[in-house]
């Protein structure tokens, strides 16, 4: 864009003052239309709908300009660029997009709502974005109609996972709806995404990122074992059902054979040192661990467990905690490779349902 401003504003001959007086509208669509003649892309979606189509009506209007015409208004645009010194969003929706991530959410949220603005951006992006639970959570409140276009704008392995979650009947009938929206106008869609971004938008802020029983199953995690059972049997007594939604949200040594895949244990293999799984093997004397340390070496090679299992024996007895923290680090690194998504757990109760 610079080097076609730069062209179109270099005449051979000084340029002479525009024969007839334009308007501002008027110079805006011959510097959109210089540009887009240079094959520059314009990104005339942000402006304001009001703008976008007067913008359209003139340049519909105009028919051509002469090259001492196109110099003098290109000079001008090329002026008035050179003179900004700093430019603003120009609006509360636009300032918020500039914050975002730099002031709290609370306070976004809160201005957001007095200025009566919407987060700028496709609203089906966010809610594709959307973890399943909150989207089955929308989508249970809504007509099948609306869950029919909701199901039908999200990717198809997030749409799957949804209706997944849904009761049969109402996963039915939502599927048989998709059919039924092939007339569906843009405007329509465009719509229903703003509605339904507007809700997550009036959910009051959270402190915590995670559910409760998610944040105490992550730091059970991490304790000694002695230490999780005596909380684990005082959530128990004081409430059954979140102490029985924790059990599940954990994920130590002894739960490997029933949450981890087979075929990822190789990696876990490259990722963990020798040394510390030889020493989780020797240290594994209960009936539960023994059954993780077993299908550790049953899925890597061979070798590779011959050679571990021979060097736990050499080290004889091994203390608890020295064995703790051992078990600990091949946890931990199971943990990374789910963070980093080049593995995924099994769910706590894959089996049962697969048993069932």
């Amino acid at each position: 864009m610079t080097k076609a401003l730069s062209l179109a504003a270099a005449p051979s001959a000084p340029a002479a003052a525009p024969p007839v007086p334009l308007s501002r509208r008027a110079k805006a669509a011959i510097i959109v239309q210089f540009i887009l003649n240079e094959g520059t892309d314009v990104p005339l979606s942000s402006l304001p709908d009001a703008l976008q189509a007067q913008l359209t009506q003139q340049l519909g209007s105009m028919r051509y300009v002469d090259r001492a015409t196109l110099n003098a208004v290109v000079l001008e645009f090329a002026d008035e660029l050179e003179s900004v010194g700093l430019s603003f969003p120009g609006d509360m929706a636009g300032a918020l997009y500039a914050l975002d991530g730099k002031i709290s959410p609370q306070t976004a949220q809160r201005l957001r709502k007095e200025a009566g603005v919407r987060q700028i951006g496709d609203p089906w992006q966010r809610l594709a974005a959307l973890d399943l639970e909150t989207l089955e959570r929308l989508i249970q409140s809504e007509s099948t109609e609306v869950a029919a276009v909701m199901i039908s704008k999200l990717d198809v392995a997030k749409a799957a996972g949804l209706l997944g979650r849904l009761p049969g009947a109402k996963a039915r009938r939502i599927t048989y709806a998709v059919s039924m929206t092939g007339g569906v106008t843009p405007d329509a869609v465009e719509r229903i995404g703003l509605s339904l971004a507007s809700q997550i938008d009036a959910e009051p802020a959270r402190a915590f990122a995670g559910k409760p029983v998610d944040r105490v199953g992550a730091i059970l995690n991490y304790s000694r074992a002695n230490i999780r059972e005596d909380v684990l049997t005082g959530l128990e007594e004081t409430d059954r059902d979140f102490a029985e939604a924790v059990r599940r949200a954990i994920f130590t040594f002894p739960n490997i054979p029933d949450r981890l895949n087979p075929t990822d244990v190789p990696k876990i293999s490259r990722d963990v040192d020798a040394a510390v799984i030889s020493t989780a093997i020797a240290a594994a004397t209960s009936e539960e661990d023994q059954r993780a340390v077993d299908f550790l070496t049953d899925n890597m090679s061979k070798r590779m467990a011959a050679a571990l299992r021979e060097e736990a024996a050499e080290r004889g007895t091994v203390k608890a905690k020295v064995g703790e923290e051992a078990m600990n680090a091949i946890v931990t690194a199971i943990r990374n490779l789910v963070a980093s998504g080049e593995i995924t757990l099994l769910s706590a109760g894959d089996e049962e349902d697969d048993a069932g």
